[in-house]
């Protein structure tokens, strides 16, 4: 494996429409002056399209969120975009795949270049860098290839657009896109994999994934799959007209795993197994990524997986104690602006399904659920489970996030293993810089921000203060 992440690192993501907006100088000033030790970037070249093309940034999270970036994009705050892979790549590595290489543009050929000139000028800086991927996101994902539901179907309304972890078409496609970038970016440090887990934000992605892909994957080792999409498929049935105010009451202040077997009822000893699978798949496909770098011949690289945090990782399949033994770090993701609106999410679905609930009897058991507080904070916030806007603090106590932090630190144990949380850059000056002296004071090997485009100079100056008063730079 890579060298271990020391601890003092301060990473920030930066991806290359602010690189190719701003230019390499200003992002490499702003970063060394709040003491950065590393970067990640993306092997990607973006510029400015036409309003109703290509994608809007920043992201539209299922169309729920009203993020505005802090620093301008190409002179907005908020645009549509269109991108293109910021090298040319080499067909021949992909002939093991179904799936081809990413497709160039235009802009390849006039920005793409920029993506290295930032990796050497920051490197020259004394700065690592990263490239952040998705783990299972091939370049034209197909249907064949989503994740399904216990009823086969693709999930209605998904955030994140990942596949099938099982998936052996998007794992060789991985493995021909890692040769393919390192051909190109060879001084690279490592990767940073995106849900290397199922996401959970929508409650049709909490049910996930009863593809063939896992059949196949579940028959393989050893996990009884017709038993267990028996058992979910009633759950998932159940919630979907059968639940009632007092079925949700009984689950007290559960966590989501005892939750959901407690609805599944006595007779349907289904979900421990259920997400005893999805944490050895996800493991597996951590151990993949591993094995692709080293196949490469570049086992010195560093591969860091990102996931969810507690309870939520539970049902993701993130298990840290296991994943732990293939990467060399892991970042759980204090995204606490997708924390509120997750309850919104789930406790839509299931009104909508059940339109019987009483909608803040519903908000409170999945608050609980969550683990977003106390019952007196969890009524005190009961109008604020949505996506916070722009200038709104997070309605998530430093309490709960402290909890989380704990929870991962318990279940990696003895592993020495570093533990660097990723902390969200959206939000007003004074939340985020409350938010990331949680971590920063934290027993944590150091901290990554995602991602520059939410950090204005005010937050840069907190980053700076905070980061210098808990002893971790000499500025």
């Amino acid at each position: 494996m890579g060298q271990a992440t020391n601890n003092r690192v301060l990473g920030v993501t930066v991806l290359a429409d602010f690189i190719l907006s701003e230019g390499i100088d200003e992002i490499i000033e702003n970063l060394q002056r709040i003491g950065a030790t590393a970067v990640a970037c993306n092997p990607t070249v973006t510029a400015p399209a036409a309003a109703g093309t290509g994608t809007f940034q920043p992201p539209a999270d299922a169309g729920s969120s009203p993020r505005l970036f802090d620093r301008k994009l190409f002179g907005k705050h908020s645009l549509w975009v269109q991108s293109a892979p910021s090298y040319f790549p080499q067909p021949d590595f992909y002939a093991e795949s179904s799936y081809g290489p990413r497709k160039v543009k235009d802009l390849t050929h006039e920005h793409g270049d920029i993506i290295g000139r930032f990796i050497e000028a920051t490197n020259a800086a004394g700065m690592k860098v990263y490239f952040q991927l998705g783990s299972a996101q091939p370049s034209g994902l197909r249907d064949e290839d989503r994740p399904r539901q216990p009823d086969g179907t693709v999930a209605a309304v998904r955030m994140a657009d990942t596949g099938s972890l099982a998936s052996p078409a998007i794992r060789a496609y991985n493995r021909a896109y890692v040769k393919d970038l390192l051909a190109i970016y060879p001084s690279v440090c490592g990767f940073r994999i995106d849900w290397p887990e199922y996401p959970c934000y929508t409650m049709g992605e909490v049910f996930h994934d009863f593809s063939p892909h896992v059949q196949n994957w579940a028959r393989v080792n050893d996990f009884d799959f017709e038993s267990i999409q028996n058992g979910i498929g009633k759950l998932y049935e159940h919630l979907q007209g059968g639940l009632t105010d007092d079925a949700l009451a009984a689950t007290g202040e559960a966590g989501i795993q005892q939750a959901l077997a407690s609805l599944a009822g006595k007779d349907n000893d289904s979900v421990a197994e259920w997400l005893k699978l999805k944490a050895a798949l996800s493991v597996d496909m951590v151990a993949d990524w591993r094995r692709i770098l080293d196949d490469a011949g570049r086992p010195d690289l560093e591969l860091t997986a990102h996931a969810f945090l507690p309870p939520y990782a539970t049902i993701t399949g993130l298990d840290f104690e296991h994943v732990v033994d293939h990467c060399d770090a892991v970042s759980p993701k204090f995204y606490t602006m997708h924390w509120p609106l997750m309850v919104k999410f789930w406790s839509d679905w299931l009104i909508d399904r059940n339109p019987n609930l009483d909608r803040p009897r519903v908000v409170r058991a999945l608050a609980s659920w969550m683990e977003l507080g106390t019952s007196d904070e969890i009524d005190d916030r009961l109008d604020r489970y949505r996506y916070p806007e722009p200038n709104e603090e997070h309605p998530i106590p430093v309490a709960s996030q402290q909890l989380k932090l704990q929870q991962v630190r318990d279940q990696l144990g003895d592993s020495s293993t570093p533990l660097v949380p990723l902390v969200h850059g959206y939000g007003p000056p004074e939340d985020f810089a409350r938010r990331f002296r949680v971590i920063a004071e934290a027993d944590v090997q150091g901290v990554w921000i995602n991602r520059y485009g939410y950090l204005g100079n005010d937050k840069l100056d907190a980053i700076k203060e905070v980061w210098k008063a808990c002893g971790r730079i000499e500025l």
